[in-house]
C-alpha cells in the first residue's frame, strides 16, 4: 500500500531541518517511477537546490568481495567519532529479479555505522541501471546535502562501468583492491586507473601484509606510466585494514589533501559544473526512454515486436529502428488526416 504523500513544502522543510525520517520519505518520492510523483519530485528538488553543493562527494568502488562495506563501516566510525562529522552513505544494491528490491540490505552490512545518529545509510536497488549506481543517485545526493550532511559517500556494486558512472557525480574516487597484484594488475583496465584519485589495498594485515606491500609497489609502477591527472594530481597507493583500522586515518587525510588541492587549483568548481551537465544529460535520456515506453502507439506495438524478436523473426536492430521510427513519426489519426 502506497504511503500517503505530503505537500512539497513539508518535504522541503523537513529535509532542511535535518530530519532523517523526512529525508528517507523524500528519497522515496524521488526514486518513485509513478508519473504522479514526477511533478512533486521536481518541486522538491527545485526548492532544495540552493541549499546543495557544500559536501564532499566521494565514490567508493571495487570488485565484490574486496570489503567495501566493512571499509565504509570502519572509515565512517572514524569520521563520526574521531572527527565529529556527519555522514551519508548511498549504497547501491543489486536488485532482486523477482521483487526489484535490494538484495544485500546495506544497513545489516554496516552494523556499527547504522547505529550512529550522525550517519544516514540509504540502500537503493540498482533496478538494472547501468554503471553500478542507481538511477536516482544524483538526486539523492542533493537531498542529503540539503539535509546538512557534510560527507556523502557513494558505494557502487562494482560492475564494469562503475568507475565512469561514479566519476560523473563525485569529487574523489577511491578504488579498493585486495593484496596480490600479479594477475589482478593485468586485469585492471587502463581506463579505470586513469579515473581514480587514490587506490587503497584493503585487508593489509597479518599474513597478507607483505603481499599488500608488494602489490602497492606494482600499482605505483603502473601509475607512473600514466600522465598526472587534472591539475597534476598523482593518485597515491595506500595500505589499509578495515578489520584493524590500520591506515584508515591516513587515507582520510589523503581525501582532505585532495580537497584542498581541488579548491586551490579551481578544479572543484570546474568538476561541479561538469557534474551538472552530466546530470542534465542523464535526465534527458531517462525522460526520453520513459516517454517512449508510455507512448500509446509504442505500447500497443511493443508486445508484438518483442514476440517477433524472441521468435527470431526480426533482428533486435530492426525492431529498435521500427519502434523509434514510429515514436518519431507517429501515424496520423483519421481526424488528423481529415484536417
Amino acid at each position: 500500500m502506497r504511503t500517503r504523500r505530503l505537500a512539497a513544502e513539508q518535504y522541503v522543510s523537513g529535509v532542511l531541518a535535518g530530519d532523517v525520517a523526512t529525508l528517507a520519505r523524500t528519497i522515496t518520492v524521488i526514486e518513485s517511477d509513478l508519473p504522479s510523483d514526477g511533478e512533486l519530485a521536481a518541486q522538491i528538488l527545485d526548492a532544495l537546490l540552493p541549499h546543495t553543493g557544500k559536501s564532499r562527494r566521494i565514490g567508493i568502488t571495487g570488485a565484490p568481495g574486496v570489503g567495501k562495506s566493512t571499509f565504509l563501516d570502519t572509515m565512517g566510525l572514524h569520521l563520526i567519532r574521531e572527527r565529529g562529522e556527519k555522514l551519508a552513505v548511498l549504497s547501491v544494491d543489486p536488485s532482486s529479479p523477482i521483487t526489484g528490491g535490494s538484495i544485500l540490505g546495506d544497513k545489516t552490512r554496516m552494523e556499527k555505522l547504522s547505529a550512529e545518529p550522525n550517519a544516514f545509510i540509504r540502500p537503493s536497488p540498482s533496478r538494472g541501471s547501468m554503471g553500478g549506481v542507481a538511477g536516482r543517485t544524483r538526486e539523492t545526493l542533493l537531498l542529503c546535502e540539503a539535509a546538512g550532511f557534510r560527507n556523502i559517500w557513494i558505494e557502487t556494486i562494482g560492475v564494469g562501468q562503475s568507475e565512469i558512472a561514479v566519476r560523473s557525480m563525485t569529487d574523489f574516487v577511491l578504488l579498493l583492491l585486495l593484496p596480490g597484484a600479479g594477475d589482478e594488475l593485468q586485469g585492471i583496465k587502463r581506463g579505470i586507473l586513469e579515473l581514480v584519485d587514490a587506490i587503497a589495498i584493503n585487508k593489509a594485515d597479518g599474513p597478507l601484509l607483505e603481499r599488500a606491500r608488494l602489490s602497492r609497489a606494482d600499482y605505483e609502477n603502473a601509475l607512473h606510466l600514466f600522465a598526472p591527472g587534472a591539475g597534476g594530481w598523482v593518485p597515491p597507493v595506500m595500505l589499509c585494514s578495515a578489520r584493524t583500522g590500520e591506515g584508515i586515518a591516513e587515507l582520510w587525510e589523503c581525501v582532505l589533501r585532495h580537497e584542498r588541492f581541488q579548491l586551490e587549483t579551481g578544479l572543484r568548481a570546474e568538476i561541479r559544473r561538469e557534474q551538472s551537465l552530466a546530470a542534465m544529460r542523464q535526465i534527458i535520456s531517462a525522460e526520453l526512454e520513459a516517454a517512449l515506453r508510455h507512448d500509446p502507439n509504442i505500447a500497443s506495438r511493443l508486445p508484438e515486436i518483442e514476440a517477433r524478436v524472441r521468435a527470431e523473426r526480426m533482428t533486435s536492430y530492426q525492431a529498435a529502428r521500427e519502434l523509434l521510427g514510429e515514436f518519431r513519426y507517429p501515424p496520423k489519426t483519421m481526424d488528423q488526416k481529415r484536417n
